[in-house]
């Protein structure tokens, strides 16, 4: 059973400014979004991790499965007019945020189009809502501000100017990110390397 609403993708408008995105709450329902909760990974430190790395419920891997299956690829794919169920994909999890995290970037260039998915139940701090920005250097210069809201899905098109950060949130913020990868060496290479941690693709190849 489906743990997913494609339909909400199909129907959210494609928004072109500062750079291609869309925005579909209930992409996944209060209902489902609970025993996704459950089954979420038990992680403890404020860092992104691997799947490969992580130990999780059937619920939740379900949905991972889902994510990376080809319905979802040749939806998304219709909005941005790419192929992207012939790419490979790379998923990593969230669950807490820190004072250093939501830092201004575009993402690495080997990522053709970014999904994140929410899981966070409530949402009521006004710090922490991801912004789709003008500027590397104006975090309050914004084009859409999307909290990082339980059900919600979020997804861009990777340029040399998709810039987006937040302001500074510390505490439990679950996020799962989804990227579609080009299939070049250097995307293959940085794809590989992610089993070494975040901080090695941050620190030396750069990776976002």
């Amino acid at each position: 059973m489906s743990q997913i609403n494609l339909e909400v993708l199909r129907v959210a408008p494609l928004q072109a400014d500062p750079f291609d995105f869309f925005i579909a709450p209930g992409f996944i329902s209060r209902e489902t979004l609970a025993h996704i909760n459950n089954d979420y990974p038990a992680i403890d430190t404020a860092a992104n991790h691997t799947l490969e790395d992580l130990a999780y419920g059937p619920t939740f891997g379900s949905l991972m499965d889902e994510l990376q299956g080809p319905e979802v690829a040749t939806v998304i794919g219709e909005k941005f007019s790419l192929d992207l169920a012939t790419l490979p994909t790379t998923i990593t999890v969230r669950k807490f945020c820190e004072r250093t995290d939501g830092n201004i970037h575009t993402d690495h260039r080997s990522k053709i189009i970014t999904v994140l998915i929410y899981f966070n139940e409530e949402w009521n701090h006004a710090d922490g809502q991801l912004r789709l920005l003008y500027a590397k250097d104006n975090i309050d210069n914004f084009a859409a501000e999307i909290p990082p809201l339980g059900g919600t899905l979020l997804a861009f098109r990777r340029t040399d100017h998709s810039w987006h950060g937040h302001t500074q949130f510390v505490g439990e913020r679950r996020m799962v990110q989804m990227n579609y990868l080009d299939q070049s060496r250097l995307a293959v290479a940085a794809q590989r390397l992610s089993r070494f941690g975040t901080h090695f693709m941050k620190n030396v190849l750069g990776v976002r």
